[in-house]
C-alpha cells in the first residue's frame, strides 16, 4: 500500500479505535457482569450489595438544562472562536487567504456560542445546575 494513502487512512483509524475500544470494552465488561448476575439468579444466590452497586454505578444522570450552564458554555465556544480567529490574524501576515480561510472558520463556534449565550436569557430553568 502506498504511504500516501496508509497515512490518513491510519490516522483515521486511530481516531476511530480512540472512540470505539474503550466502548466496546466497556459493552463487554458490562456482559460479562450481567451473565454473572443471571447465573446467580438462576442458582438462586443472593446478590451481594457490591455487585448491585457496581452494575448501578455506570449509569449517568442527564444534566438538565438551566441558564448558567448554557451561558457557560456560549462563553467558552465564543472563547474558542476567538483563538481561532486570532490564529487567521497571525497567519495573515504569511498569506491572505489562510487569515480569511480560518476568521470565517471561527465564525461556527462564535455563532453557535451566541446562540448558546441567547438562550441562556431565554431559558426557564434558571436555577443553577445541581451537582
Amino acid at each position: 500500500m502506498d504511504a500516501g494513502v496508509l497515512v490518513p487512512v491510519g490516522f483515521f483509524a486511530m481516531i476511530a479505535a480512540i472512540a470505539i475500544v474503550p466502548n466496546w470494552l466497556r459493552m463487554r465488561e458490562r456482559q460479562e457482569m450481567q451473565a454473572t448476575v443471571r447465573a446467580a439468579i438462576e442458582k438462586g444466590q443472593p446478590l451481594p450489595p457490591e455487585l448491585i452497586e457496581a452494575l448501578s454505578k455506570d449509569v449517568r444522570v442527564r444534566k438538565s438544562s438551566s441558564a448558567q450552564r448554557d451561558l457557560r458554555i456560549g462563553v467558552i465556544l465564543i472563547a474558542v472562536a476567538g483563538g481561532i480567529a486570532l490564529t487567521g490574524v497571525a497567519l495573515g501576515g504569511i498569506n491572505d487567504n489562510a487569515m480569511f480561510g480560518t476568521v470565517s472558520g471561527a465564525a461556527v463556534p462564535g455563532m453557535v456560542g451566541l446562540a448558546f449565550i441567547l438562550l441562556s436569557f431565554f431559558n426557564p430553568n434558571k436555577r443553577p445546575p445541581e451537582v
